[in-house]
């Protein structure tokens, strides 16, 4: 996700909205979208009226965790197309905040740091390893759902228009930005941990890398598009 930090005063702020429900309702579905969301989407997906989903949206704008655009229904402009949209997406800005700090980014350049070192390939081939165990253990945990693990390690699955699973998020988008060819290679070992543990065996992961979004894509005939709030298997 992002490139800057904020001061612990500003993070606090930030995650304290998280605290309510229907906040941290909004923000998930926000966030799990393709695009910038509309407050009668937001509402919607929600349950709620616009006007409800309007306060508490933009309460999490204030707060810096959305991003407030503005544009027209699409196919309409020029004099008489109305008021553009207020729209709202993700904020880009990276938030991590403990007592007393850590600095769990610093060991994950020094391990990444290693590998890059290692002329024999033995550390990559660990790594390659514990990461294909991870993704199995996290598929564990949501009982071989495929999205729910995905989710269950960050990566926000979202299935596109066209059928494919993309991710909205890398959770290591920090240390990637400097060693892009080891996380990449570290996230598609991991997600097909995820697939190996799932009951949705023809997934199949591979690189894609694009900008905003996690390098791994996922095909599956197992998975149709869902608008709605959840994305789940063809029945």
């Amino acid at each position: 996700m992002a490139s800057t930090f904020p001061d612990d005063s500003a993070i606090l702020t930030a995650l304290s909205n998280l605290e309510d429900p229907l906040r941290r309702r909004l923000y998930q579905y926000i966030a799990e979208r393709e695009g910038p969301v509309s407050r009668e989407q937001a509402a919607d997906a929600a349950g709620i009226g616009r006007t409800l989903a309007a306060y508490h949206l933009d309460k999490l704008a204030d707060a810096g965790l959305l991003n407030v655009s503005y544009q027209r229904p699409a196919g309409r402009g020029g004099p008489g197309a109305g008021r553009p949209a207020k729209m709202y997406s993700p904020t880009t800005t990276e938030m991590s905040f403990g007592v007393p700090p850590r600095d769990y980014e610093l060991l994950a350049r020094l391990l990444v740091s290693a590998v890059e070192d290692d002329t024999t390939g033995a550390i990559r081939a660990a790594i390659d390893s514990a990461a294909r165990d991870a993704g199995r253990n996290a598929v564990d945990k949501t009982h071989g759902d495929l999205m729910s693990a995905l989710r269950e390690c960050g990566f926000l699955p979202h299935i596109a228009e066209d059928g494919v699973i993309r991710l909205r998020n890398c959770p290591f988008h920090a240390v990637a930005r400097d060693h892009r060819d080891i996380v990449c290679g570290l996230n598609l070992r991991l997600i097909e941990g995820v697939v190996d543990g799932s009951s949705c065996h023809d997934a199949h992961p591979e690189l894609s890398p694009q900008p905003g979004r996690c390098c791994v894509v996922l095909h599956s005939s197992g998975y149709v598009r869902n608008d709605d709030t959840e994305d789940g298997p063809d029945e």
